[in-house]
């Protein structure tokens, strides 16, 4: 419903605060249907709240959590004093990297986003040390095993660079915890920069690093079906 994050919501039930047809709840995991149950908090109703959706340029070094267990600065930060609903990461960007993340407070658009199946394209610019071989960015396109997993990449380019370091555009169809770095540290090459420049068809654009905007109508429904176009193909 978009009232807060699923942590939260827990805390909230186990607490006694939320009451489901006038009856409170200790249990989390309690079925509630959409549109016939009512819960209140507090006394008061939840209902669902105003759809959000926002791009942020993350700047490296932030965390992308609500709260961070170790005091270290979060995205949340970069939202100041917006007059903005509670908004989960659409996705996740890891502290070192940068670039175009999402937030929303639509769980079900969230998801779709996010879905394995759905095959959302992920278009990221790597500076890595060194100077990859053909040999080696093909086999960056076919594939790199570590720890078990196979990591695959859509397409790698070589986009720039010197004798020292490469500039790369990488394509990751289904994104795994810290992919790109794991790969690339297959065939020894550390990435210096990430940054990632596009989810789908939505570019980062001319976004400042550390600004952030709202999505277009146009912009939230492309997302969403492209996101089912690719589902419904795979």
């Amino acid at each position: 419903m978009g009232y807060c994050s699923r942590s939260k919501a827990e805390q909230l039930v186990r607490a006694g605060r939320v009451a489901l047809n006038g009856v409170v709840v200790l249990d989390p995991e309690m079925p509630v249907v959409d549109g016939a149950d009512g819960l209140t908090v507090d006394g008061r109703d939840v209902g669902a709240c105003e759809r959000v959706y926002i791009a942020i340029n993350k700047p490296r070094g932030l965390v992308v959590s609500a709260r961070d267990e170790r005091g270290r600065d979060t995205v949340y930060s970069l939202l100041g004093d917006a007059d903005l609903p509670w908004l989960a990461p659409v996705g996740r960007l890891d502290q070192a990297s940068e670039g175009l993340l999402l937030l929303s407070n639509d769980p079900a658009w969230s998801a779709r986003i996010i879905e394995p199946s759905a095959h959302i394209d992920k278009t990221y610019r790597v500076q890595v040390q060194g100077v990859p071989s053909e040999a080696t960015l093909q086999q960056l396109r076919e594939g790199v095993r570590d720890r078990g997993e196979l990591l695959m990449s859509r397409t790698v380019c070589r986009v720039g660079g010197g004798d020292k370091n490469t500039w790369l555009e990488i394509v990751l169809a289904e994104g795994r915890n810290r992919q790109i770095r794991r790969m690339l540290a297959a065939y020894g090459h550390d990435v210096l920069r990430l940054l990632r420049v596009a989810i789908g068809g939505l570019p980062l654009g001319e976004l400042p690093k550390g600004g952030w905007r709202h999505l277009t109508a146009t912009e939230v429904s492309t997302l969403a079906i492209g996101a089912a176009a690719r589902s419904d193909s795979g």
